[in-house]
């Protein structure tokens, strides 16, 4: 890349993030550390695009570890416009991965599984497959929701999702702008699908790569008691954010909101969901399927898949 092309990209990140960062303390202070970083030559040395994303992205997290705040390389060139993701972008994805139900399963136990990757499609792209889902599992007596290789997504299918699980509609979180505005977010009050029943147990799969809106599902139903996790502590990447094409190849995404919890009252920002059970992403699935069919056994050992659900436990030990 020529000198004035970095400059001018750096530049104009700096103001960005000055002017609309969730944070303006943490902006500031973020714009002044690009600005020294460039005056210093530290990207005069990025050959190509790629290698600008990778150095300015590592100055934009090191003062708060934001991970939403970054510089994105396209190897594509990018549109001239402000957002992140647009509709044609959700409906190929979603077309092409069965609107984001990776699985469903029934395990021996009558034990039920929902893998939900590689994100959380709107509703109005991908509810129909998932209120599909949500009527095939309905009649388990437990439930694994992996959400492993989750990389976010929409909010309104968290609500989704989360509006399943309980019995009536719940405040999920607060979204607080940094002109002070504020939207609250509620689990779905009506479903064209049968509630899961309350009393039975949910188990929610997390690893390190469960980012943004699967960090966002995981801890909402762990925070009202729910669900319990198990697996990896995420990377804590909560604030939704807005992009802007800086170069062909460039684009910045800056926060420009958080979300806080009604009953933590914070979010995970930077610090992850912590799983209630701890194990290897590679193992999260085996220790939350022996959990819940001890769960059944132990709440009712003459249910109808009792001798399935014992028998599957043996040959788990």
């Amino acid at each position: 890349m020529r000198q004035d092309e970095i400059t001018d990209v750096v530049e104009r990140a700096g103001r960005l993030v000055a002017e609309r960062y969730v944070f303006p303390d943490v902006a500031e202070r973020i714009a002044a550390r690009l600005g020294d970083r460039l005056r210093d030559g530290r990207y005069t040395d990025a050959a190509d695009p790629a290698a600008l994303a990778t150095v300015v992205t590592e100055d934009l997290q090191s003062v708060n570890g934001d991970q939403h705040l970054r510089l994105n390389h396209s190897a594509e060139a990018l549109p001239e416009r402000e957002a992140t993701l647009d509709e044609q972008w959700w409906d190929r994805q979603a077309a092409v991965t069965m609107g984001g139900i990776a699985r469903v399963q029934r395990l021996a136990g009558n034990v039920g599984l929902l893998e939900i990757r590689p994100c959380l499609f709107p509703p109005q792209v991908a509810g129909d497959a998932m209120v599909a889902a949500l009527r095939l599992l309905g009649g388990t007596d437990a439930l694994l929701l992996d959400l492993r290789g989750n990389r976010g997504g929409s909010p309104d299918m968290t609500a989704l999702v989360c509006g399943w699980f309980l019995a009536e509609p719940a405040h999920l979180h607060t979204m607080h702008d940094r002109a002070g505005d504020a939207r609250q977010f509620w689990s779905a009050a009506y479903l064209p699908a049968p509630r899961y029943a309350p009393e039975k147990p949910v188990h929610v799969l997390t690893s390190a790569r469960t980012v943004s809106g699967g960090e966002e599902l995981a801890y909402g139903l762990q925070q009202l008691g729910r669900a319990t996790v198990v697996g990896e502590r995420t990377p804590g990447a909560a604030h939704p954010c807005v992009g802007r094409r800086l170069h062909p190849h460039l684009e910045l995404t800056v926060p420009v909101a958080r979300p806080v919890n009604p009953v933590s009252g914070t979010n995970w920002e930077g610090r992850g969901v912590l799983p209630d059970v701890e194990a290897p992403a590679h193992a999260a699935e085996a220790v939350a399927y022996r959990m819940a069919l001890r769960a059944l056994l132990a709440d009712d050992p003459r249910r109808p898949a009792a001798d399935e659900a014992r028998a599957a436990l043996a040959a788990a030990a």
